[in-house]
């Protein structure tokens, strides 16, 4: 038997064929984005581009799939492609340790990528991602808010002028508007956020609050789309 003969039963030898040829760039691999990684990786996707700038850190322990007391400290970005390479040794793993901005763009060819998943927090940052994408006719998938959630039922895809409640959707609608983009792919939660407390804590009260499913539905969710997307179902 083989490491993916168990996909082919489900989708067949020619949507497997596909996987391998695509390259896939992740930006933020951390606790929506890492999950993604690990995904895309498990179901055959031949080329992975990470980028992250960030290092592992003990906070990240109930919810990164990357973060284990053996990669704290590490280069999430490393500590995913490494992770990368031990499920699937023949996957191409590009490896960029910085935090994507608008200024930095230029250092990126989004017509290099089959598929971008934008799996990072700053809105800046998304709307330079899906800016690039729309202009090189890349498919892009954004993941919306995942902190203060709860449920990991309430996540669905959808475009961003249907989402609702989400306070990172809702500006990156009014943003998107103002840049002429009418239309982009986004996983999101239908579940109102929960109120926290964080202080006592030793975090700023603006700290989101998180758990270890609710990312992962997330990320699991986003993958999902990005496969059915390549293989074209």
């Amino acid at each position: 038997m083989g490491q993916f003969d168990r996909t082919v039963m489900l989708i067949g030898e020619e949507a497997l064929e596909k996987l391998k040829n695509s390259r896939v760039a992740v930006f933020g691999v951390g606790g929506v984005g890492g999950y993604v990684v690990e995904a895309l990786a498990r179901c055959g996707v031949g080329k992975l581009v990470l980028i992250d700038n960030d290092k592992v850190d003990i906070t990240n322990l109930n919810r990164q799939v990357i973060a284990l007391h053996s990669t704290l400290g590490k280069y999430k970005a490393d500590a995913a492609a490494e992770r990368v390479k031990d499920i699937s040794p023949e996957t191409e793993v590009e490896v960029r340790r910085c935090f994507f901005l608008p200024e930095n763009a230029e250092g990126f060819d989004f017509a290099e990528y089959d598929y971008v998943v934008d799996a990072i927090d700053t809105v800046t940052a998304k709307l330079a991602i899906v800016e690039c994408c729309k202009a090189a006719g890349t498919p892009v998938i954004s993941a919306m808010g995942a902190g203060n959630k709860l449920d990991p039922t309430a996540f669905t895809v959808t475009d961003i002028y249907k989402t609702q409640m989400d306070p990172l959707a809702r500006v990156m609608r009014r943003e998107l508007r103002k840049r002429g983009i009418e239309s982009l792919k986004v996983c999101y939660s239908t579940e109102p956020a929960i109120k926290v407390e964080s202080e006592g804590h030793g975090s700023r009260r603006s700290t989101p609050g998180s758990i270890a499913f609710v990312p992962a539905a997330a990320g699991l969710t986003v993958a999902a789309e990005v496969v059915k997307d390549l293989i074209g179902r």
